[in-house]
């Protein structure tokens, strides 16, 4: 298979075989991790979003595997790279697909609230930081729109006709969008893409008539809960974006 590489990801390798995208996870991968997000790819298939579809999710040579339909194109954040004068275009169409992601419903998902309850309570901070966090997110209001949770361009395809699919759904929630935008502002920072990150984040709120102060409440609240699986090197990161806060 490893002439077919398609994409080598933090415990994970993607392999392309035949109409088939095959992403086989390392043997200390979590099953119900795994299972979890076939399952997440599965109902999100069917709420007017291009996803590709799960085939089947089976054993390789003893390590797990999910198997979806083979999507042919380039990645956005390869067209950003070669095509640099038409990134606001591509900027453009990456903030309305993820306004259509918010726009959906998928009312068996799991909440965005408890899994970032849970990942505050599982952080390492002090308790009176995670006490503050739990108190502001409980604050925050409930909605039960569609999250990706790791929404970048590194994980939408774009067919040669344009057709935009969005991969990757193992983060997937329903609850507050702002929480999934926050993530995504995050992601570019992590990424040094730091006039990105802030292009973005006008141009989400332009489009979708947001305040910017409504985004940065959550910062915080992403940034804890991402610190908990993060790597060593963004774990540092993310907490400094937890301790800059000014508690109301």
């Amino acid at each position: 298979m490893s002439d077919r590489i398609i994409a080598v990801r933090t415990r994970k390798t993607v392999y392309h075989e035949g109409d088939t995208a095959v992403k086989v996870f390392d043997e200390d991968y979590a099953k119900y991790d795994i299972l979890n997000e076939a399952l997440n790819q599965a109902r999100v298939e069917n709420i007017g979003i291009n996803v590709p579809k799960v085939l089947e999710v089976k054993m390789i040579d003893g390590k797990w595997a999910i198997v979806s339909e083979f999507v042919q194109g380039k990645t956005l954040a390869q067209l950003m790279k070669d095509n640099p004068q038409k990134k606001d275009e591509y900027l453009n169409m990456f903030v309305d697909l993820q306004m259509q992601v918010h726009a959906a419903k998928c009312p068996m998902l799991n909440k965005l609230k408890d899994k970032m309850s849970r990942k505050i309570s599982e952080a390492d901070l002090d308790a009176t930081t995670r006490y503050e966090l739990h108190t502001r997110l409980e604050s925050m209001p409930k909605h039960v729109k569609v999250c990706h949770g790791d929404f970048n361009p590194s994980n939408i395809i774009v067919k040669d006709d344009g057709t935009p699919y969005i991969l990757d759904w193992s983060h997937a929630t329903q609850g507050n969008a702002s929480a999934d935008v926050a993530r995504t502002y995050l992601l570019f920072w992590l990424n040094g893409e730091i006039d990105m990150a802030e292009k973005y984040l006008d141009l989400f709120c332009k489009k979708s008539d947001t305040a910017k102060q409504y985004i940065q409440k959550w910062l915080p609240i992403v940034a804890a809960s991402q610190s908990v699986k993060g790597k060593p090197e963004e774990r540092e990161f993310l907490i400094n974006w937890v301790n800059v806060v000014e508690y109301d």
